[in-house]
């Protein structure tokens, strides 16, 4: 019932407040600043991670209060430092299914050489950039038959080529701060940076056509990125980003269990009961008048 509770609020306070000022954006992108498409993205990148998360959550959660377990889809993927490791967190159900029956049957990163090939060090690398770029891009065609998810595919198999040709694709396996309340700042900008990136790439998956999103991005990059974002109303959005501080904080604490929202380590019944208060209060009030269909749907 935690897991089901934390996934609403994912979904509902989080993912379907952010649509709002989202859509509005994107309608009218051609005409914002810089600072206000930018946020747009950051909300856009929040908006998708609360949206299916949450599902994820609620699916999750309903499946154990009939005794089925069902495999975690998601491990905090906005704490990852590199690329590598955010697609080990990040849809985790399918990026599993594309190692397991694509890219291992395929060779991986240990293709078989043929005993004729001369050059065995450069062949192995033709094949793994091969295989890497099937995998991102039936990633992309799986979300749809449009070029946008191609792209977002291959933008995703460039950034991951590096790592996984220098062999630092599995650089990190742990939780970030293992061990620590706080990151270093070593690891802080590696997570700004790979937070950054994947934004990058929702601009691309978010955009109806290859022209959009690169019409956005150069929206983005301009004088106008310094300046004051546009909110259409202050006071509806600075309980919004209020939300998205819990959220992450609340993430970021509870990074090493097996849900977000596990209060096992919270001794207080009292403690517990105004904690789910909070929450479902938040559910309550911050519901939208016309609540965003689950985006992950459609695919």
């Amino acid at each position: 019932m935690r897991q089901i509770l934390w996934g609403l609020f994912k979904k509902i306070v989080i993912a379907d407040n952010c649509a709002t000022y989202v859509d509005q954006v994107w309608a009218t992108y051609d005409t914002q600043t810089g600072s206000t498409l930018l946020l747009a993205a950051i909300l856009f990148t929040f908006q998708i991670y609360g949206d299916f998360s949450g599902y994820s959550d609620i699916a999750i959660g309903t499946a154990k209060l009939f005794g089925i377990k069902l495999m975690r889809n998601f491990n905090n993927p906005y704490f990852s430092r590199d690329i590598a490791e955010f697609w080990r967190r990040w849809h985790i159900s399918l990026t599993t299914w594309f190692r397991d029956y694509v890219y291992i049957p395929l060779g991986g990163s240990r293709p078989e050489i043929p005993a004729y090939i001369q050059n065995p060090e450069r062949y192995k690398k033709l094949i793994i950039v091969r295989n890497t770029f099937v995998i991102f891009l039936l990633s992309g065609f799986w979300h749809g038959a449009n070029w946008t998810f191609i792209a977002w595919g291959a933008y995703h198999a460039l950034l991951f080529l590096p790592l996984i040709l220098l062999g630092a694709n599995r650089k990190y396996t742990n939780q970030v701060a293992e061990g620590r309340l706080l990151p270093t700042s070593r690891e802080s900008l590696q997570i700004l940076l790979t937070f950054l990136l994947v934004v990058l790439g929702w601009i691309i998956f978010r955009a109806e056509t290859i022209t959009q999103a690169w019409e956005y991005i150069c929206g983005i990059c301009n004088v106008s990125l310094f300046s004051i974002p546009f909110l259409h109303n202050r006071y509806f959005y600075i309980p919004l980003f209020t939300c998205l501080l819990l959220m992450l904080s609340t993430e970021w604490i509870n990074r090493n269990s097996s849900h977000p929202f596990d209060l096992s380590q919270v001794n207080s019944h009292i403690i517990k009961y105004a904690i789910y208060f909070v929450i479902i209060t938040l559910i309550i009030f911050f519901t939208p008048a016309t609540p965003s269909p689950f985006i992950y749907f459609q695919f």
